[in-house]
């Protein structure tokens, strides 16, 4: 049995963290609000991890991520540390890895610990130089106020555009023994992951080999973060990182079995609450959009097409302007990668507010615009696509499009 919790990074026995404002972000117009909002965030665990990573796969990539996946290889998938800083993306910068190097040995001279065992992320502005003087200045202070109840803190330091912190956790069982996994994720734009999303980091007590680890996270990947989209673009920073460093005191997990497959559960559930958490949260948005496919003949069918009507520019604007379009579904649908009987297709729009089928056999049907308009004025709609051809499922996560992101887009960097 899965059971939810409270302390996101911290949720999981030994795992610490702190998040401070440090000056990466300068004031606007001397505004003193902005030092409320941290900008640099450390956490850490009491004991060695197993640790597995997902990076993005565009081809432009943060200086961060290739110290990070450097640090794991010079390790063989170890690491005792991250730190990561926000409003900075230190990609694009002829001195990023120095930069990024210079974080980790920072930290970990500070804490007595090899370097390659700390870890480092960045998000933010791409192509402004990376400022190292208040990074050097915070990093004592960072680890002085490592705390086991300080997840907040560092929820909260990860945020750019954010509008709310993005926090899960969960408590499960292996064999009697009680393990927990926890994380946090920042991402509200530039989201239209390749392997992950934004920045989203992932602490666990069970005691799980690093290479179990890292195939439990990339086959959840696929089916969670992969399947979100906020503006089809893919970012130079999306990494997700999971920490496991078995303090819950189960036998480690070393092979595939029922053991592991609880794990994977327990993965999939916060990873799979972050990823709605991101969705919702999207730059500008007023309402979650979740597509889920059903009738499949593959998994990866429905991915790709629950994916392409998620990301239907038309579609997110008629769901922002609670119009009941749904020829929008079925263009989306067309335009998919993937093969499928048009004439067996079946679409629903759905909310707490109800449920309506606007669509039987690839053609429409007679609904009620006004109970259509009362389901759509929810904050959360869901699109059911029924291909009528498999036993397959897959769902996508996705929101409006609004005025307000263009208003955030347009002076982002400014």
């Amino acid at each position: 049995m899965i059971k939810n919790v409270e302390g996101g990074i911290c949720a999981a026995k030994g795992f610490k963290a702190s998040g401070l404002y440090c000056g990466i972000k300068k004031p606007a117009n001397d505004s003193p609000d902005i030092k409320h909002k941290n900008d640099i965030c450390l956490f850490t665990s009491d004991k060695e991890c197993s640790t597995a990573a997902v990076y993005t796969q565009n081809k432009v990539k943060g200086a961060p991520l290739l110290v990070t996946k450097a640090n794991l290889e010079k390790t063989g998938g170890k690491s005792v540390a991250v730190i990561a800083n926000s409003k900075n993306a230190n990609t694009c910068n002829a001195d990023g890895v120095e930069k990024a190097e210079k974080m980790c040995e920072l930290v970990a001279e500070e804490m007595n610990i090899q370097k390659e065992m700390v870890l480092v992320a960045s998000t933010g502005v791409i192509g402004q130089i990376l400022p190292i003087e208040p990074i050097e200045s915070a990093v004592p202070s960072l680890v002085r106020e490592l705390d086991y109840n300080k997840n907040l803190e560092a929820a909260t330091a990860i945020m750019t555009t954010d509008t709310v912190k993005k926090e899960a956790a969960v408590q499960f069982e292996i064999n009697g023994v009680t393990c927990t996994v926890g994380g946090m994720a920042k991402g509200s734009g530039m989201i239209h992951p390749n392997m992950a999303t934004t920045l989203n980091f992932i602490t666990s007590d069970c005691a799980i080999s690093s290479e179990l680890l890292q195939k439990a996270l990339s086959d959840i990947v696929k089916i969670t973060y992969n399947c979100l989209s906020i503006d089809g673009d893919t970012s130079t920073n999306d990494m997700v990182l999971v920490m496991a460093n078995g303090l819950a005191g189960n036998e480690e997990i070393t092979s595939e079995g029922a053991e592991y497959e609880s794990f994977k559960k327990a993965l999939f559930e916060v990873m799979a609450t972050l990823t709605k958490m991101l969705a919702k949260d999207g730059e500008g948005a007023t309402k979650l959009i979740e597509c889920r496919c059903y009738g499949v003949s593959d998994v990866d069918k429905g991915i790709t097409i629950a994916k392409s009507v998620v990301c239907s520019n038309l579609f997110k604007c008629a769901i922002f302007g609670e119009d009941a379009n749904w020829g929008r579904v079925l263009c989306a649908i067309g335009y998919a990668n993937a093969e499928f009987d048009i004439n067996k297709v079946d679409v629903e729009l759905m909310s707490e507010y109800g449920c309506i089928k606007v669509c039987e056999n690839g053609a429409g049907v007679e609904f009620s615009e006004d109970e259509a308009a009362e389901i759509l004025k929810s904050d959360e709609i869901i699109v059911n696509v029924y291909l009528n051809e498999g036993d397959c499922s897959a769902t996508a996560w996705g929101c409006d499009l609004t005025y307000d992101y263009v208003k955030i887009n347009g002076d982002y960097r400014t």
